[in-house]
């Protein structure tokens, strides 16, 4: 929901066989589940989030975006492969899902935001394809606090994918609540100030959240929480469409899931 114009990656739960038949809802959320590298059961895979954007509309209280990302999955592949010169050789799993996203400043401390999208994906090992739907709204306010300047964000999404070959439909929803503080120490990199912020953030699942591995039982998810650090831009940091405003790494745990997260935007 926050990413906008930047390069973000995903490593997912599990490593999946080459030819599964079973096919694996996270592929469909990975657009909202966030970037990092999700673990449980021993497992994990890697998908690769390219969150691309575009101003329709933008005003200086109002703004108006078209989201366009795509979401890659590669199976039997993880990051510690790279030193050795290997790079996975097909693509297990695409998704793309547009929508709309509308911000408002409604005064001088807070936005409000709201999207929606409707996409498609697929898991290319199987032929099976999805419809994928989302929808949310999130709350920021930013309040003084000794000069740390505290932003305090809550969202409340859906999203839900339904099988176009007889597979299995799933939805979660969830109320997600963070804090994002800064320390008030600035250094410079080249023309571009820095500011190290911490975050905390809870997340809390009305229906379950499911992750299905290939070897051992599935995991639900109920609540999960986050804590991390960032460095805080001045201005984008990278290229035309793929830019960055932070840069950081956080931890999530719960209900047997463990979360190492990249971070290349405000991470709440």
């Amino acid at each position: 929901m926050a990413l906008v114009r930047s390069l973000s990656v995903l490593l997912l739960l599990f490593t999946l066989p080459v030819n599964a038949e079973t096919d694996y809802s996270h592929y469909a959320f990975a657009n909202y589940l966030g970037s990092g590298i999700y673990r449980t059961s021993g497992q994990n895979a890697t998908v690769v989030n390219i969150p691309i954007s575009f101003d329709l509309e933008r005003t200086e209280t109002e703004s108006l975006v078209l989201r366009t990302p795509l979401s890659l999955g590669f199976f039997n592949f993880t990051w510690s492969d790279l030193p050795e010169g290997d790079f996975p050789s097909s693509v297990g799993t695409a998704t793309f899902t547009p929508g709309i996203e509308y911000r408002v400043r409604t005064s001088d401390t807070h936005e409000f935001q709201t999207y929606a999208d409707l996409g498609v994906g697929t898991n290319t090992t199987n032929g099976n394809d999805v419809i994928i739907y989302s929808a949310g709204m999130s709350s920021l306010l930013d309040f003084e606090l000794k000069e740390s300047k505290p932003i305090w964000v809550n969202r409340i999404f859906f999203a839900g994918y339904n099988s176009l070959d007889d597979g299995p439909n799933e939805t979660y929803s969830a109320i997600q609540s963070g804090l994002d503080i800064g320390t008030n120490f600035h250094f410079q990199i080249a023309d571009v100030g820095v500011e190290p912020r911490f975050f905390v953030a809870g997340y809390w699942y009305f229906d379950k959240l499911r992750f299905v591995t290939p070897f051992e039982e599935d995991v639900l998810v109920t609540n999960s929480f986050e804590a991390g650090i960032t460095l805080a831009f001045s201005k984008p940091v990278g290229w035309d469409l793929f830019n960055m405003s932070r840069f950081g790494v956080s931890y999530r745990a719960g209900d047997g899931v463990q979360v190492w997260r990249l971070i290349f935007d405000f991470p709440i």
